[in-house]
This record gives C-alpha cells, sequence and structure tokens, in this order.
C-alpha cells in the first residue's frame, strides 16, 4: 500500500484549467511513446482544446496537477465512473500520468497518487482502476509498489 509522504516542501494540487494544455502536452509527449502520439507544438493543435473542453463538460472527469513553485510538476486524468455493476459502486479511472522529467524522482508521483486516491475515497469510489503500456516496465513497479494489483487483462481497439 501507498506509504504516507508528502513529496517536496510546497507541493500542491489542483484541478488543470485550459491555461494549463502546454505544459500538460509536454509533459505527455516526454517519454519514449509518447513523443510519437503528441503533438506539443506552439500553438497546440485545436484537438486539444477541443477534448479539454468536452472534458469540463463533465463532471468527473478532470486533469489533477501537481504544482511546485510556478512549475506544473505532474499530471493525471482523474474520472469517476459511475455504474451498476458490483453493486452500483463507482471506480475511479486514471489515465495519462507523468511526471515532468525535470522533478522525477523527487516523490512527487507518488503524492499525486496519494492525493488522487483521497479524491476518489472522497467521491465515494470503492475501486480505482488503471491500465499502463506493457512497454513501461518501470511504471508496472511504481504502481503495484503503490498497491495496484495486475488483477485483469486489460485489451483496447485502435479506432484511428
Amino acid at each position: 500500500m501507498i506509504e504516507k509522504s508528502n513529496g517536496p516542501e510546497g507541493l500542491a494540487f489542483r484541478a488543470a484549467t485550459r491555461d494549463d494544455l502546454p505544459a500538460i502536452v509536454r509533459m505527455l509527449a516526454d517519454d519514449g511513446l509518447g513523443k510519437g502520439r503528441e503533438q506539443p507544438g506552439d500553438p497546440l493543435p485545436r484537438a486539444y482544446g477541443d477534448a479539454f473542453d468536452r472534458m469540463a463538460t463533465q463532471p468527473d472527469n478532470f486533469y489533477l496537477l501537481a504544482e511546485l513553485g510556478a512549475d506544473v510538476a505532474g499530471c493525471l486524468q482523474f474520472t469517476v465512473i459511475h455504474g451498476l455493476s458490483r453493486a452500483g459502486m463507482s471506480r475511479a479511472l486514471i489515465e495519462g500520468v507523468r511526471v515532468a522529467a525535470s522533478h522525477r524522482g523527487r516523490g512527487i508521483g507518488e503524492a499525486l497518487f496519494r492525493e488522487a486516491i483521497d479524491r476518489a475515497r472522497a467521491a465515494g469510489c470503492g475501486l480505482m482502476q488503471l491500465t499502463t503500456d506493457k512497454a513501461r516496465p518501470d511504471a508496472l513497479r511504481f504502481y503495484e509498489r503503490l498497491g495496484f494489483t495486475a488483477s485483469h487483462e486489460g485489451m483496447k481497439l485502435n479506432l484511428e
């Protein structure tokens, strides 16, 4: 289970605004897989703003940011899924997890997850779930260290 750690002094959490899109997209693009998937140019492609606006219409779907001073140091997408299975249990879904390269190894990812877990509990979720790419073994070890278990086989169908 996750150990208590506050991360670096001064670390704060908040929901992203549209103004945070460049920083979020830069983090999403700053890894081996993200380089081929994201387009962090200036200006950003309109699709990012459109997607953010669609997320903003859903009250349980937002990007959670970890800020250290003026820097956006980490992010994840946090979505609550309300469903009927497991006797109507709500679950939190985590996607798009990143810590800025300049801030890695400082406990920010762990603190960001602790914040997300607290928010999931506060939202009445009984489960938190995520998928991780098999090409990211370090991420898998990180999630296991936080108490996540590989209890299901995830599958995806690319529609593009």
